[in-house]
Protein backbone atom coordinates (compact mmCIF):
# COMPACT_ATOMS: atom_id res chain seq x y z
CA UNK A 1 0.00 0.00 0.00
CA UNK A 2 1.39 3.71 -1.07
CA UNK A 3 2.30 5.09 2.08
CA UNK A 4 1.80 8.51 0.66
CA UNK A 5 -2.12 8.21 0.26
CA UNK A 6 -2.13 5.58 3.40
CA UNK A 7 -4.02 8.47 5.31
CA UNK A 8 -7.52 7.78 2.49
CA UNK A 9 -7.35 4.21 4.33
CA UNK A 10 -7.06 4.99 7.62
CA UNK A 11 -8.19 8.42 8.82
CA UNK A 12 -11.66 8.70 10.31
CA UNK A 13 -13.56 8.91 7.44
CA UNK A 14 -16.46 11.69 8.45
CA UNK A 15 -13.05 14.14 9.12
CA UNK A 16 -11.85 13.12 5.82
CA UNK A 17 -14.68 13.65 4.34
CA UNK A 18 -15.00 17.18 5.11
CA UNK A 19 -11.10 17.64 4.70
CA UNK A 20 -11.55 16.59 0.95
CA UNK A 21 -14.60 17.84 0.23
CA UNK A 22 -14.40 21.32 1.79
CA UNK A 23 -11.69 22.33 -0.61
CA UNK A 24 -13.29 20.36 -4.21
CA UNK A 25 -16.68 22.27 -2.85
CA UNK A 26 -15.14 25.46 -2.62
CA UNK A 27 -13.49 24.87 -6.08
CA UNK A 28 -16.59 24.19 -8.02
CA UNK A 29 -18.44 27.06 -6.51
CA UNK A 30 -15.51 29.26 -7.55
CA UNK A 31 -15.51 27.19 -10.98
CA UNK A 32 -18.91 28.25 -11.74
CA UNK A 33 -17.96 31.96 -11.51
CA UNK A 34 -16.66 31.07 -14.85
CA UNK A 35 -19.85 30.64 -16.42
CA UNK A 36 -22.13 32.61 -14.37
CA UNK A 37 -19.77 35.70 -14.13
CA UNK A 38 -19.66 36.88 -17.46
CA UNK A 39 -23.66 35.93 -17.36
CA UNK A 40 -23.88 38.55 -14.39
CA UNK A 41 -21.70 41.28 -16.64
CA UNK A 42 -23.21 40.66 -20.24
CA UNK A 43 -27.02 40.77 -18.41
CA UNK A 44 -25.81 44.42 -17.16
CA UNK A 45 -24.81 45.74 -20.69
CA UNK A 46 -26.73 49.12 -20.90
CA UNK A 47 -29.32 48.94 -23.69
CA UNK A 48 -28.25 45.10 -25.02
CA UNK A 49 -27.94 43.25 -21.76
CA UNK A 50 -31.22 40.83 -22.31
CA UNK A 51 -30.32 40.22 -26.02
CA UNK A 52 -26.54 39.45 -25.51
CA UNK A 53 -27.53 37.34 -22.20
CA UNK A 54 -29.66 35.88 -24.30
CA UNK A 55 -27.14 35.30 -27.24
CA UNK A 56 -24.46 33.91 -24.57
CA UNK A 57 -27.32 31.54 -23.21
CA UNK A 58 -27.95 29.72 -26.57
CA UNK A 59 -23.81 29.17 -26.86
CA UNK A 60 -24.20 26.91 -23.17
CA UNK A 61 -24.83 23.65 -25.42
CA UNK A 62 -21.63 23.98 -27.09
CA UNK A 63 -19.19 25.17 -23.78
CA UNK A 64 -21.53 21.89 -21.97
CA UNK A 65 -19.99 19.54 -24.50
CA UNK A 66 -16.76 20.66 -24.06
CA UNK A 67 -16.58 20.31 -20.69
CA UNK A 68 -18.45 16.63 -21.46
CA UNK A 69 -15.32 15.84 -23.20
CA UNK A 70 -12.84 16.75 -20.58
CA UNK A 71 -15.32 15.08 -18.46
CA UNK A 72 -15.25 11.44 -20.64
CA UNK A 73 -11.37 11.28 -20.10
CA UNK A 74 -10.65 12.56 -16.35
CA UNK A 75 -14.15 11.17 -14.97
CA UNK A 76 -13.38 7.63 -16.07
CA UNK A 77 -9.09 8.18 -15.71
CA UNK A 78 -9.13 9.35 -12.25
CA UNK A 79 -11.21 6.96 -10.10
CA UNK A 80 -9.44 4.16 -11.62
CA UNK A 81 -5.78 5.58 -10.96
CA UNK A 82 -7.18 5.77 -7.12
CA UNK A 83 -8.19 2.42 -7.52
CA UNK A 84 -4.47 1.47 -8.53
CA UNK A 85 -3.02 3.70 -5.94
CA UNK A 86 -5.18 1.45 -3.50
CA UNK A 87 -3.51 -1.49 -4.54
CA UNK A 88 0.12 0.15 -3.77
CA UNK A 89 -0.12 0.45 -8.00
CA UNK A 90 1.35 3.49 -8.28
CA UNK A 91 3.18 2.89 -12.00
CA UNK A 92 -0.04 2.43 -13.38
CA UNK A 93 -1.65 4.67 -11.99
CA UNK A 94 1.00 6.98 -13.66
CA UNK A 95 0.44 5.38 -17.01
CA UNK A 96 -2.85 6.57 -16.72
CA UNK A 97 -2.75 10.11 -16.03
CA UNK A 98 -0.35 10.41 -19.11
CA UNK A 99 -2.77 8.31 -21.34
CA UNK A 100 -5.51 10.09 -20.93
CA UNK A 101 -3.12 13.83 -20.79
CA UNK A 102 -2.02 12.98 -24.53
CA UNK A 103 -6.11 11.65 -25.52
CA UNK A 104 -7.10 15.06 -24.35
CA UNK A 105 -4.37 16.88 -26.79
CA UNK A 106 -5.81 15.15 -29.55
CA UNK A 107 -9.43 15.83 -28.66
CA UNK A 108 -8.88 19.38 -27.97
CA UNK A 109 -7.59 20.08 -31.68
CA UNK A 110 -10.18 17.90 -33.14
CA UNK A 111 -13.23 20.48 -31.07
CA UNK A 112 -11.34 23.87 -31.91
CA UNK A 113 -11.58 23.12 -35.74
CA UNK A 114 -15.20 21.97 -35.54
CA UNK A 115 -15.74 24.79 -33.15
CA UNK A 116 -14.45 27.63 -35.85
CA UNK A 117 -15.78 25.87 -38.82
CA UNK A 118 -19.20 25.19 -38.13
CA UNK A 119 -20.06 27.14 -34.92
CA UNK A 120 -22.84 29.36 -36.44
CA UNK A 121 -24.31 26.47 -38.21
CA UNK A 122 -24.03 24.69 -34.52
CA UNK A 123 -25.96 27.79 -32.77
CA UNK A 124 -28.72 28.44 -35.03
CA UNK A 125 -29.54 24.63 -34.81
CA UNK A 126 -29.32 25.40 -30.78
CA UNK A 127 -31.82 27.86 -31.03
CA UNK A 128 -30.08 31.17 -31.59
CA UNK A 129 -32.55 33.80 -33.46
CA UNK A 130 -31.92 36.64 -35.77
CA UNK A 131 -31.72 38.56 -32.99
CA UNK A 132 -29.42 36.90 -31.28
CA UNK A 133 -26.86 35.18 -33.28
CA UNK A 134 -24.57 37.77 -33.73
CA UNK A 135 -23.80 37.88 -29.71
CA UNK A 136 -23.66 33.75 -30.07
CA UNK A 137 -20.86 34.04 -32.94
CA UNK A 138 -19.02 36.56 -31.15
CA UNK A 139 -18.85 34.64 -28.19
CA UNK A 140 -18.19 31.67 -29.30
CA UNK A 141 -15.48 32.53 -32.29
CA UNK A 142 -13.39 33.70 -29.49
CA UNK A 143 -14.17 30.71 -26.49
CA UNK A 144 -13.11 27.89 -29.42
CA UNK A 145 -10.11 29.53 -29.18
CA UNK A 146 -9.39 28.23 -25.73
CA UNK A 147 -10.73 24.57 -25.99
CA UNK A 148 -7.34 23.03 -25.38
CA UNK A 149 -7.21 25.27 -22.02
CA UNK A 150 -10.63 24.15 -20.71
CA UNK A 151 -9.75 20.59 -21.83
CA UNK A 152 -6.63 20.18 -20.26
CA UNK A 153 -7.85 22.35 -16.78
CA UNK A 154 -10.53 20.47 -16.31
CA UNK A 155 -9.59 16.93 -17.41
CA UNK A 156 -6.22 17.11 -15.47
CA UNK A 157 -7.07 18.61 -12.23
CA UNK A 158 -9.16 15.98 -11.45
CA UNK A 159 -5.51 13.83 -10.93
CA UNK A 160 -4.63 16.54 -8.72
CA UNK A 161 -7.82 15.62 -6.48
CA UNK A 162 -7.78 11.89 -7.26
CA UNK A 163 -4.71 11.74 -4.80
CA UNK A 164 -6.08 13.54 -1.89
CA UNK A 165 -4.82 17.19 -2.70
CA UNK A 166 -8.24 19.38 -2.66
CA UNK A 167 -6.57 22.10 -1.49
CA UNK A 168 -4.35 22.45 -4.39
CA UNK A 169 -7.15 21.72 -6.30
CA UNK A 170 -9.17 24.50 -5.15
CA UNK A 171 -6.29 26.59 -5.97
CA UNK A 172 -6.59 25.48 -9.82
CA UNK A 173 -9.93 27.39 -10.11
CA UNK A 174 -9.24 29.80 -7.75
CA UNK A 175 -6.60 31.18 -9.70
CA UNK A 176 -8.55 31.27 -13.22
CA UNK A 177 -11.66 32.09 -11.25
CA UNK A 178 -9.88 35.23 -9.93
CA UNK A 179 -8.31 36.27 -13.27
CA UNK A 180 -11.83 35.73 -14.89
CA UNK A 181 -13.63 38.20 -12.10
CA UNK A 182 -10.74 40.84 -12.78
CA UNK A 183 -10.54 40.68 -16.42
CA UNK A 184 -14.48 40.56 -17.41
CA UNK A 185 -15.19 44.22 -15.98
CA UNK A 186 -12.15 45.30 -18.19
CA UNK A 187 -12.45 43.68 -21.04
CA UNK A 188 -16.21 44.13 -21.57
CA UNK A 189 -16.80 47.77 -20.32
CA UNK A 190 -13.43 49.01 -20.13
CA UNK A 191 -12.02 48.16 -23.83
CA UNK A 192 -15.86 48.00 -25.45
CA UNK A 193 -15.66 44.48 -26.62
CA UNK A 194 -18.75 42.98 -24.40
CA UNK A 195 -20.03 39.80 -25.39
CA UNK A 196 -16.27 39.42 -27.01
CA UNK A 197 -14.78 40.52 -24.11
CA UNK A 198 -16.48 37.82 -21.94
CA UNK A 199 -15.31 35.31 -23.90
CA UNK A 200 -11.82 36.41 -24.22
CA UNK A 201 -11.88 36.78 -20.06
CA UNK A 202 -12.67 33.04 -19.76
CA UNK A 203 -10.01 31.63 -22.18
CA UNK A 204 -7.00 34.01 -20.62
CA UNK A 205 -8.06 32.88 -17.09
CA UNK A 206 -8.55 28.88 -18.12
CA UNK A 207 -4.80 29.12 -19.55
CA UNK A 208 -3.57 30.21 -16.10
CA UNK A 209 -5.15 27.60 -15.01
CA UNK A 210 -3.71 25.23 -16.99
CA UNK A 211 -0.19 26.16 -16.17
CA UNK A 212 -0.50 26.13 -12.46
CA UNK A 213 -1.92 22.37 -12.65
CA UNK A 214 0.91 21.57 -15.38
CA UNK A 215 3.35 22.65 -13.46
CA UNK A 216 1.79 20.95 -9.84
CA UNK A 217 1.93 17.37 -12.03
CA UNK A 218 5.29 17.80 -12.95
CA UNK A 219 6.93 18.86 -9.77
CA UNK A 220 7.52 17.21 -6.32
CA UNK A 221 5.01 17.35 -4.14
CA UNK A 222 2.40 15.38 -6.74
CA UNK A 223 2.41 11.71 -6.06
CA UNK A 224 1.63 10.64 -9.58
CA UNK A 225 3.91 12.72 -12.32
CA UNK A 226 3.31 13.24 -15.75
CA UNK A 227 6.09 11.35 -17.64
CA UNK A 228 6.90 11.48 -21.36
CA UNK A 229 7.33 7.75 -21.79
CA UNK A 230 3.11 7.45 -21.10
CA UNK A 231 1.90 10.03 -23.21
CA UNK A 232 1.79 6.71 -26.15
CA UNK A 233 -1.54 5.72 -25.71
CA UNK A 234 -2.60 2.00 -24.73
CA UNK A 235 -5.85 1.02 -25.81
CA UNK A 236 -5.86 -2.24 -23.03
CA UNK A 237 -5.76 0.47 -20.50
CA UNK A 238 -7.48 3.36 -21.58
CA UNK A 239 -10.52 1.30 -22.90
CA UNK A 240 -11.78 0.79 -19.32
CA UNK A 241 -10.85 4.50 -18.19
CA UNK A 242 -13.19 5.43 -21.36
CA UNK A 243 -15.79 2.77 -20.39
CA UNK A 244 -15.91 4.44 -16.79
CA UNK A 245 -16.21 7.99 -18.10
CA UNK A 246 -18.73 7.55 -20.18
CA UNK A 247 -21.61 8.14 -18.14
CA UNK A 248 -20.61 11.71 -16.58
CA UNK A 249 -19.63 12.33 -20.90
CA UNK A 250 -23.59 11.56 -21.46
CA UNK A 251 -24.26 12.96 -18.47
CA UNK A 252 -22.84 16.75 -19.49
CA UNK A 253 -23.04 15.79 -23.07
CA UNK A 254 -27.00 15.35 -22.77
CA UNK A 255 -27.16 19.05 -21.08
CA UNK A 256 -26.32 20.09 -24.58
CA UNK A 257 -28.80 18.37 -26.31
CA UNK A 258 -31.32 18.54 -23.81
CA UNK A 259 -30.49 22.62 -23.56
CA UNK A 260 -31.37 22.75 -27.45
CA UNK A 261 -34.53 20.66 -26.73
CA UNK A 262 -35.46 23.36 -24.08
CA UNK A 263 -34.12 26.49 -26.50
CA UNK A 264 -36.15 25.25 -29.38
CA UNK A 265 -39.38 24.82 -27.62
CA UNK A 266 -39.49 27.57 -25.52
CA UNK A 267 -38.61 29.70 -28.65
CA UNK A 268 -41.43 28.23 -30.31
CA UNK A 269 -44.18 28.42 -27.69
CA UNK A 270 -42.53 31.74 -25.65
CA UNK A 271 -40.04 33.77 -27.72
CA UNK A 272 -36.78 35.07 -26.79
CA UNK A 273 -38.01 35.74 -23.27
CA UNK A 274 -38.73 32.43 -22.33
CA UNK A 275 -35.06 31.24 -23.82
CA UNK A 276 -33.27 33.96 -21.68
CA UNK A 277 -35.11 32.62 -18.69
CA UNK A 278 -33.83 29.23 -19.57
CA UNK A 279 -30.50 30.74 -19.25
CA UNK A 280 -30.85 31.82 -15.96
CA UNK A 281 -32.62 29.04 -15.16
CA UNK A 282 -29.73 26.88 -16.07
CA UNK A 283 -27.45 29.12 -14.13
CA UNK A 284 -29.36 28.55 -10.99
CA UNK A 285 -29.13 24.70 -11.51
CA UNK A 286 -25.32 25.00 -11.84
CA UNK A 287 -25.16 26.68 -8.61
CA UNK A 288 -27.41 23.57 -7.19
CA UNK A 289 -25.49 21.15 -8.87
CA UNK A 290 -22.39 22.21 -8.75
CA UNK A 291 -21.18 21.94 -4.79
CA UNK A 292 -22.93 18.20 -5.16
CA UNK A 293 -20.58 17.52 -7.64
CA UNK A 294 -17.70 19.30 -5.26
CA UNK A 295 -19.02 16.74 -1.81
CA UNK A 296 -19.07 13.84 -4.40
CA UNK A 297 -15.44 14.64 -5.95
CA UNK A 298 -14.34 14.63 -1.83
CA UNK A 299 -15.75 11.65 -1.40
CA UNK A 300 -14.28 9.66 -4.73
CA UNK A 301 -10.63 9.47 -3.79
CA UNK A 302 -11.63 8.09 -0.36
CA UNK A 303 -14.06 5.41 -2.41
CA UNK A 304 -12.23 4.56 -4.87
CA UNK A 305 -9.05 4.04 -2.85
CA UNK A 306 -10.56 1.74 -0.04
CA UNK A 307 -12.25 -0.33 -2.82
CA UNK A 308 -9.03 -0.93 -4.47
CA UNK A 309 -7.93 -1.94 -1.45
CA UNK A 310 -11.13 -4.35 -0.60
CA UNK A 311 -12.06 -2.54 2.79
CA UNK A 312 -15.67 -2.27 1.86
CA UNK A 313 -16.71 -1.24 5.96
CA UNK A 314 -15.10 2.52 4.44
CA UNK A 315 -16.72 1.90 1.54
CA UNK A 316 -19.99 1.57 2.89
CA UNK A 317 -19.41 4.75 5.28
CA UNK A 318 -17.83 6.79 2.80
CA UNK A 319 -21.29 6.50 0.99
CA UNK A 320 -23.32 6.61 3.93
CA UNK A 321 -21.59 10.47 4.87
CA UNK A 322 -22.10 11.65 1.31
CA UNK A 323 -25.50 11.12 1.29
CA UNK A 324 -26.51 12.47 3.95
CA UNK A 325 -24.39 15.81 3.55
CA UNK A 326 -26.00 15.74 -0.33
CA UNK A 327 -29.37 15.45 1.05
CA UNK A 328 -29.13 18.32 3.70
CA UNK A 329 -27.73 20.58 1.23
CA UNK A 330 -30.49 19.89 -1.66
CA UNK A 331 -33.15 20.29 0.70
CA UNK A 332 -32.19 23.54 2.02
CA UNK A 333 -30.99 25.21 -1.42
CA UNK A 334 -34.68 23.65 -2.21
CA UNK A 335 -36.34 25.78 0.24
CA UNK A 336 -34.87 28.81 -0.39
CA UNK A 337 -35.46 28.59 -3.73
CA UNK A 338 -39.17 28.08 -3.65
CA UNK A 339 -39.44 30.89 -0.62
CA UNK A 340 -37.02 33.42 -2.49
CA UNK A 341 -37.11 33.06 -6.54
CA UNK A 342 -36.74 36.39 -7.72
CA UNK A 343 -33.26 37.00 -4.97
CA UNK A 344 -31.98 33.85 -7.12
CA UNK A 345 -33.10 35.71 -10.65
CA UNK A 346 -32.29 38.92 -9.75
CA UNK A 347 -28.52 37.55 -9.64
CA UNK A 348 -28.46 37.58 -13.70
CA UNK A 349 -30.84 40.45 -14.74
CA UNK A 350 -32.14 43.47 -13.88
CA UNK A 351 -34.57 43.62 -16.76
CA UNK A 352 -38.27 43.71 -15.04
CA UNK A 353 -39.74 41.36 -17.63
CA UNK A 354 -37.38 38.70 -17.45
CA UNK A 355 -37.09 38.95 -14.05
CA UNK A 356 -41.21 38.53 -13.25
CA UNK A 357 -41.24 35.98 -16.08
CA UNK A 358 -38.40 33.69 -14.56
CA UNK A 359 -39.32 34.17 -11.12
CA UNK A 360 -42.19 32.14 -11.59
CA UNK A 361 -40.30 29.89 -13.97
CA UNK A 362 -38.17 28.82 -11.53
CA UNK A 363 -40.28 27.46 -9.08
CA UNK A 364 -41.68 25.08 -11.58
CA UNK A 365 -38.26 24.05 -13.13
CA UNK A 366 -36.19 23.73 -9.54
CA UNK A 367 -39.72 21.86 -7.80
CA UNK A 368 -38.15 18.54 -7.49
CA UNK A 369 -34.38 19.78 -6.89
CA UNK A 370 -34.67 18.30 -3.30
CA UNK A 371 -34.12 14.85 -4.48
CA UNK A 372 -31.26 15.49 -6.45
CA UNK A 373 -29.17 14.87 -3.48
CA UNK A 374 -29.69 11.03 -3.72
CA UNK A 375 -29.16 10.49 -7.23
CA UNK A 376 -25.94 12.70 -7.06
CA UNK A 377 -24.82 10.61 -4.61
CA UNK A 378 -25.32 7.33 -5.84
CA UNK A 379 -24.56 7.85 -8.97
CA UNK A 380 -20.97 9.24 -8.42
CA UNK A 381 -20.94 6.44 -6.23
CA UNK A 382 -21.42 4.14 -9.42
CA UNK A 383 -18.24 5.94 -10.69
CA UNK A 384 -16.42 5.82 -7.41
CA UNK A 385 -16.41 1.92 -7.63
CA UNK A 386 -15.38 1.37 -11.36
CA UNK A 387 -19.19 0.28 -11.95
CA UNK A 388 -19.35 1.70 -15.52
CA UNK A 389 -22.95 -0.17 -16.77
CA UNK A 390 -24.62 1.39 -13.70
CA UNK A 391 -23.34 5.23 -14.13
CA UNK A 392 -24.38 5.05 -17.76
CA UNK A 393 -27.68 3.29 -17.14
CA UNK A 394 -28.53 5.68 -14.84
CA UNK A 395 -27.63 8.70 -17.05
CA UNK A 396 -28.78 7.44 -19.68
CA UNK A 397 -32.53 6.95 -17.70
CA UNK A 398 -32.70 10.43 -16.44
CA UNK A 399 -31.72 12.47 -19.37
CA UNK A 400 -32.71 10.64 -22.89
CA UNK A 401 -35.58 8.10 -21.64
CA UNK A 402 -37.35 10.51 -19.45
CA UNK A 403 -36.09 14.07 -19.82
CA UNK A 404 -36.36 15.09 -23.76
CA UNK A 405 -39.52 12.86 -24.24
CA UNK A 406 -41.19 14.98 -21.52
CA UNK A 407 -40.11 17.84 -22.76
CA UNK A 408 -42.66 17.41 -26.30
CA UNK A 409 -45.42 15.16 -24.74
CA UNK A 410 -46.19 17.43 -21.32
CA UNK A 411 -46.77 20.71 -23.92
CA UNK A 412 -49.32 18.27 -25.62
CA UNK A 413 -51.64 18.24 -22.31
CA UNK A 414 -51.39 21.94 -21.13
CA UNK A 415 -52.46 25.30 -22.32
CA UNK A 416 -49.59 26.78 -20.59
CA UNK A 417 -47.41 25.30 -23.00
CA UNK A 418 -43.86 27.65 -21.98
CA UNK A 419 -45.09 26.17 -18.28
CA UNK A 420 -45.15 22.68 -19.51
CA UNK A 421 -41.75 22.46 -20.95
CA UNK A 422 -40.54 24.06 -17.49
CA UNK A 423 -42.97 21.33 -16.01
CA UNK A 424 -40.64 18.45 -17.89
CA UNK A 425 -37.59 19.07 -15.56
CA UNK A 426 -39.05 18.05 -12.13
CA UNK A 427 -42.07 15.16 -13.75
CA UNK A 428 -38.58 13.73 -14.83
CA UNK A 429 -36.21 14.17 -11.40
CA UNK A 430 -38.71 12.05 -9.70
CA UNK A 431 -38.92 9.32 -11.42
CA UNK A 432 -35.10 8.98 -12.20
CA UNK A 433 -34.27 9.33 -8.06
CA UNK A 434 -37.01 6.67 -7.49
CA UNK A 435 -34.79 4.15 -10.14
CA UNK A 436 -31.79 5.16 -8.94
CA UNK A 437 -32.13 4.53 -5.51
CA UNK A 438 -33.53 1.03 -6.79
CA UNK A 439 -30.73 0.14 -8.72
CA UNK A 440 -28.74 1.30 -6.25
CA UNK A 441 -29.74 -0.83 -3.77
CA UNK A 442 -28.54 -3.77 -5.86
CA UNK A 443 -25.01 -2.75 -7.20
CA UNK A 444 -23.74 -1.48 -4.35
CA UNK A 445 -24.55 -4.69 -2.45
CA UNK A 446 -23.32 -6.51 -4.84
CA UNK A 447 -19.96 -4.89 -5.39
CA UNK A 448 -19.39 -4.69 -1.53
CA UNK A 449 -20.30 -8.29 -1.43
CA UNK A 450 -17.70 -8.94 -4.06
CA UNK A 451 -14.32 -7.18 -2.01
CA UNK A 452 -15.38 -8.94 0.50
CA UNK A 453 -15.07 -12.74 -0.85
CA UNK A 454 -11.82 -11.26 -2.19
CA UNK A 455 -10.96 -10.82 1.17
CA UNK A 456 -11.55 -14.09 2.65
CA UNK A 457 -9.97 -15.62 -0.50
CA UNK A 458 -7.15 -13.94 0.38
CA UNK A 459 -7.09 -14.68 4.05
CA UNK A 460 -8.01 -18.25 3.49
CA UNK A 461 -4.82 -18.34 1.06
CA UNK A 462 -2.81 -17.22 3.60
CA UNK A 463 -3.46 -19.72 6.55
CA UNK A 464 -2.77 -22.50 3.99
CA UNK A 465 0.49 -21.33 2.95
CA UNK A 466 1.16 -20.80 6.73
CA UNK A 467 -0.22 -24.13 7.51
CA UNK A 468 2.12 -25.80 4.67
CA UNK A 469 5.39 -23.78 6.42
CA UNK A 470 4.59 -25.23 9.65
Amino acid sequence: MNKDNDFLGTAPVGRLLFKLAVPTIAAQLINMLYNIVDRIYIGHIPGEGPLALTGVGVCMPIIMVVAAFAAFISSGGAPRASIFMGKGDNNTAEKIMGNCFCLQIIISAVLTAVLLIWNRDFLLAFGASENTIDYSTSYMQIYALGTIFVQLTLGMSAYITAQGFSKEGMVTVLIGAVCNIILDPILIFGFNMNVRGAALATVISQAISCIWVLVFLSGKKTVLKLKKENFVINFKLIGPCLALGFAPFIMQASESVISVCFNSSLLLYGGDLAVGAMTILTGVMQFAMLPLQGLSQGAQPISSYNFGAKNPTRVKSVFRYLLISSLVYSITLWVFIMLFPRVFAGIFTSDGELLNFTERALRIYCGAMCLMGLQIACQMTFISIGNAKASVTVAVMRKFILLIPLIYIMPLFMADKATAVYLAEPVADIFAVTFTAVLFAFQFKKALKSISDNNEITVECLDTQSGQTD
